[in-house]
């Protein structure tokens, strides 16, 4: 490793400096690892050697003359940390000078925080977002260069779908907070920071009982006349009786099934690792599955080694069978809910089934428990009615 020197690399200390015979290497006081190079031809360039997780790296920043030791030293710090972080201190595409971009950022963001600090699917809906819309808008201006007219124009263009602008801008905002750490923009400048989202309307849609039996049927009719994909079947009837997320259901391993404890175990669901009972119901669909070697995952995909990746598209291709076409698949999961409520659980009992991390997100629901409790005073009233209130005259 370099040494350090008592002295600045400045013009005037470069200037002075000679080699006799070899070349020779002056290093810098206050940026460990910077340093100057002289060749015994009188060439002077300047160089950086540091650390990281491959071992030690030296690289040639540029020629004394073409580059000042001031713009030197900004190279090397930013080359340094580059190398300390296991990265190519100067990859393919490197411009000295060139302005950082939104794609640049983006993938930064992607290597540094969402491949490391998101779930896979988070990771996969910020890879859409970039590649989909903010990219296409913003991917060539340069990171400094982003106000909140920029971020107003792109959140505006997307006003008809309402969910994805506020997505994106909730994924701009986390960029550029990115950013100002990294000190690729001057901290409070946050361009999202005063734009507002959407107001989001919650949809609801619960299956009514008779639409329960519908959805019920036209499983059996298509599994019975072979024009139903059995692993998809078999998907959708445990998403009915547990309530679970789709990627929850999808992503079941055969380890997952505890049948001795009673329940399922999921590893990686939207609010960290938790476990759903494992009724005699779902059970029963369980065991109408059968393995296939060599495949961990419970519902089997049409490629081998994957687990099935596409049961919105054939849900929706179902669901025209079951004239239930305004029917997504999540609103099984909130169908469950209505369900457990109409059946007097408490609001506490269904987040814990549901796996909501807050009570907020189950009270979505308080309404439907208000309707429950006025259908059942309405029948304790009843029972009470004839013992208390007065007879009417001419009442049978």
């Amino acid at each position: 490793m370099p040494r350090r020197s008592t002295q600045r690399i400045t013009k005037r200390t470069v200037n002075r400096l000679s080699a006799h015979g070899k070349p020779a290497v002056a290093w810098d006081r206050d940026v460990a690892g910077f340093g100057v190079r002289v060749y015994p031809t009188g060439r002077i360039a300047y160089v950086v050697q540091s650390r990281g997780p491959d071992g030690s790296r030296r690289v040639t920043l540029g020629r004394h003359g073409k580059l000042t030791p001031e713009k030197a030293r900004e190279r090397a710090i930013a080359v340094i940390d580059r190398i300390k972080a296991g990265e190519n201190p100067l990859p393919p595409d490197w411009r000295w000078g060139r302005e950082r971009t939104v794609e640049d950022l983006a993938s930064r963001c992607l290597k540094r925080y969402v491949d490391v600090e998101c779930k896979p699917s988070t990771a996969e809906r910020y890879r859409q977002l970039l590649a989909s819309h903010i990219l296409p808008a913003l991917g060539e201006m340069a990171v400094t260069a982003v106000k909140r007219d920029h971020v107003v124009a792109l959140h505006h263009e997307l006003r008809d779908r309402r969910g994805t602008a506020n997505t994106v801008l909730w994924a701009l905002s986390r960029m550029f907070s990115l950013a100002e750490a990294w000190g690729w923009r001057k901290a409070g400048t946050n361009p999202c920071r005063s734009v507002r989202s959407y107001k989001s309307q919650r949809r609801e849609r619960f299956l009514s009982r008779a639409e329960y039996r519908t959805v019920g049927r036209v499983l059996r009719e298509a599994e019975s006349d072979g024009s139903a994909w059995a692993p998809a079947v078999a998907a959708i009837r445990l998403l009915m009786l547990t309530g679970c997320r789709r990627g929850e259901i999808v992503t079941l391993q055969w380890d997952d099934v505890d049948r001795s404890a009673g329940h399922l175990r999921l590893r990686d669901s939207k609010t960290g690792a938790r476990f759903v009972p494992l009724t005699d119901e779902a059970m029963e669909v369980l065991d109408g599955i059968e393995p296939v070697p060599g495949n961990s995952w419970v519902f089997p995909g049409k490629k081998p080694g994957a687990h099935v990746s596409d049961l919105s598209a054939f849900w929706h291709r179902l669901r025209q069978k079951m004239d239930l076409e305004d029917v997504r698949l999540h609103d099984l999961r909130h169908s469950y809910a209505s369900r457990a409520l109409a059946l007097g659980e408490s609001l506490s009992m269904i987040g814990r089934l549901l796996g909501h991390s807050s009570g907020n997100t189950t009270a979505r629901y308080a309404h439907l428990a208000r309707d429950t409790e006025k259908a059942s005073a309405a029948r304790i009233a009843g029972s009470i009615e004839n013992n208390i209130l007065p007879t009417v005259p001419g009442a049978i």
